[in-house]
């Protein structure tokens, strides 16, 4: 009885690495970019002049452990 019970009545489908694909390679953007303003979006390395990004940012660098002070 209880192989019958754990015997799986459907299999999985594989995934399409063709479908996932430009969607990895968009969140990969949207997170090295979200990289970039939390960590390197300050002094030298600005991309914006104006320390608005820093200071709405600041919390979070902290959080993270990025140093910025």
């Amino acid at each position: 009885m209880a192989d019958i019970a754990l015997e799986p009545h459907v299999r999985p489908a594989p995934l399409p690495v063709g479908e996932i694909m430009p969607w990895a390679v968009f969140a990969g953007l949207v997170l090295l970019i979200a990289l970039y303003f939390i960590s390197a979006e300050d002094g030298a390395t600005a991309l914006f002049s104006g320390g608005y990004i820093h200071e709405f940012l600041h919390d979070g660098r902290h959080l993270l452990g990025f140093p910025c002070h």
